[in-house]
């Protein structure tokens, strides 16, 4: 290699492909052909188990996208992988938990206003769990940022990351005391009964509970669509705040210069605290779904999903919001698919080496740009 970095004829060929990319492009091209190939065989031979196992993927992946959007507005603004966000989406669960089992919000209306329908009742009370887990989790990484992260604005990065991985592992294991979360499984209670309904040659049916779905019949459940719709909202939510308000404006130009924008007036630390807040919020909707989808909440069950949006948000660019959406429905359908047609362990190593193969061929991830000098 020449001192202007172009090679040499002393360079190998294998050497010369190994430093432009060559080589992890045209092994990340013949994955892909793998996975498609493998694709269309299990759509042609089985397809209603291909359409299930997609329609599951989607609700999974959907739950990592709200995650996910924690990450790249964290980092998109202080440049810091937040690891102690996936622990605000444990937290985010047990809040559920609580106000359901413990306090019943979800049936709120019905105790105040007796007689009224109970789709109202359900949907009312729901909605006000859902806010209640938000609006804890908010507070909660508020404060974790004025406290930990803060002080450490101006310090090395790797200081704030160790910090943040100090306080993910505070979070869990104070969560495991007795008198907090406790050290043991607990089994999340729904704040409404399970409709599934199959999809077949005779349309779309309601499938009573305990009885067994026909063959070749797809199933969906209000689960699914209330984890798809929930999520779509919030996406949408989160899009009009970025873009359509005054505190979004202002989220872009600390993302984009923070000493430009504080020279303009804007106040910085507040809106960095905000984005904490709203990323936290996103998380905490997510615990919910994830518990009422997966009915079981533990002290560390924040780990693996949280790991998991990450990884989502290296794929689609993180920094960038729609990129951690795509960049999540593609983890959400990569783990169900290899867990149905590899092997259940695979779904973890499969979404990891998603990671270690973004990070060889384009590390920007697919939405993400290389960063420029500013003037």
């Amino acid at each position: 290699m020449t001192p202007n970095g172009t090679p040499n004829s002393k360079d190998t060929l294998f050497i010369q492909s190994l430093r432009k990319g060559w080589l992890g492009k045209v092994f990340l091209i013949l994955i892909g052909l793998a996975a498609l190939w493998k694709l269309g065989v299990s759509l042609a031979d089985n397809p209603v188990l291909f359409l299930q196992q997609v329609i599951n993927g989607l609700q999974l992946g959907f739950v990592y996208a709200l995650i996910a959007l924690g990450y790249t507005m964290v980092y998109g603004i202080v440049r810091l992988i937040n690891f102690a966000h996936g622990d605000v989406f444990m937290v985010g669960a047990f809040v559920g938990f609580y106000t359901i089992a413990r306090f019943q919000f979800h049936t709120w209306p019905e105790r105040l206003f007796p007689g009224l329908p109970q789709w109202l009742v359900l949907g009312v009370g729901t909605v006000t769990v859902v806010l209640i887990s938000m609006a804890i989790c908010a507070l909660l990484a508020f404060t974790i940022e004025r406290v930990a992260y803060k002080p450490l604005r101006n310090a090395p990065r790797i200081s704030a990351l160790i910090t943040a991985i100090g306080v993910s592992f505070f979070l869990e294991y104070f969560g495991a005391l007795q008198f907090v979360f406790t050290p043991n499984f607990v089994t999340f209670e729904r704040p409404f009964s399970v409709q599934n309904w199959q999809i077949n040659n005779l349309g779309i049916q309601a499938l009573p509970s305990g009885q067994s779905p026909a063959d070749n019949s797809i199933i969906i459940s209000n689960i699914a669509l209330i984890i798809v719709l929930a999520s779509i909202l919030l996406l949408l939510l989160l899009q009009f705040i970025v873009q359509g308000t005054r505190v979004g404006k202002a989220m872009r130009a600390v993302a984009y210069d923070k000493q430009t924008a504080r020279l303009m007036g804007i106040n910085v630390d507040g809106i960095i605290s905000i984005t904490f807040a709203i990323g936290a919020a996103l998380a905490g909707a997510a615990g919910i779904l994830y518990a009422t989808a997966f009915p079981q909440v533990y002290f560390v069950m924040g780990i693996i999903p949280g790991l998991k949006a990450f990884v989502a948000a290296v794929l689609g660019g993180i920094g960038s919001i729609p990129g951690a959406v795509v960049g999540a429905l593609i983890m959400g359908q990569a783990e169900v698919l290899s867990a149905a047609y590899i092997s259940t362990p695979m779904r973890d190593a499969v979404a990891f080496s998603i990671l270690v193969i973004v990070l060889l061929v384009r590390p920007t991830g697919i939405f993400g740009e290389p960063e420029r000098e500013k003037a």
